[in-house]
């Protein structure tokens, strides 16, 4: 994702309209987020599967995808890796200290504005990686991703129907437009992006660990086999965002 963006030349395209085919790629990744909100919000009570999966998908994203992507572009820009992880610990201390004295708000729902957060920043700059570039794996990638991590903000903010959560949405469907048409005008700075993404990173594993935490919240009291449904959902989730990650690395 990142790789794209980072092997930009400063200048090429600065000034150009977006292609076509990015506009169309952002729209779908905003109808596939929309998609995933609606289906946790259609989700019978206040399952404990929806917070468990939406775990498995934000970890992923954050191990899997954000991590590695710092990793690179930090040795790229002649920065030192090991300031990544410690900018990913980081993050994710100051993000746990928000959701817990930082806002006026229930903890699961402080993580889920974080999580928004964190996905807008994340969106952007894989809006940034669709100007340059677009093909059908890739889109594939994208929209399940897109889904997952719809379904992801949703069970984070709320699905309560008394819940505000269109604005978080929104944010994250419109970011991705906002990384299209900023590249295509100013390409990104290099040294910039190992620092963005990791402490994106540490934010959605927060974010996970946040949403473990309502999972676990809203079993049944006094099942204790109610733990192995809440355990599949999560590894499920897990397994099928790193296979889609997967498929969209092997562009």
């Amino acid at each position: 994702m990142s790789e794209a963006v980072g092997a930009h030349p400063a200048g090429e395209t600065g000034g150009q309209l977006p292609p076509a085919a990015s506009l169309v790629a952002v729209a779908l990744v905003a109808l596939a987020t929309v998609a995933g909100a609606w289906a946790a919000r259609r989700a019978p009570g206040r399952s404990a599967l929806v917070p468990a999966a939406a775990s498995g998908i934000l970890l992923v994203i954050a191990v899997l995808d954000l991590l590695p992507d710092a990793w690179d572009e930090a040795e790229e820009a002649g920065l030192p890796q090991g300031a990544v992880p410690f900018t990913a610990l980081a993050s994710f201390a100051l993000m746990g200290a928000v959701t817990r004295i930082g806002c006026p708000c229930a903890r699961g729902r402080a993580g889920g504005i974080g999580a928004a957060s964190g996905l807008a920043v994340h969106r952007f700059v894989e809006g940034a990686a669709l100007a340059l570039t677009t093909s059908v794996a890739v889109m594939a990638a994208l929209l399940v991703h897109a889904a997952g991590e719809g379904l992801a903000l949703a069970a984070l903010l709320g699905t309560r129907p008394g819940r505000r959560m269109a604005p978080w949405i929104a944010l994250a469907c419109l970011s991705p437009l906002a990384g299209v048409l900023v590249t295509s005008a100013v390409p990104l700075p290099d040294g910039l992006l190992p620092w963005l993404l990791a402490v994106v990173a540490g934010v959605l594993a927060q974010a996970a660990w946040v949403a473990l935490g309502l999972a676990r919240r809203q079993r049944p009291a006094g099942r204790r086999e109610r733990t192995v449904p809440v355990t599949a959902a999560m590894t499920l989730a897990a397994v099928v965002t790193a296979l889609v990650l997967l498929v969209g690395a092997g562009r």
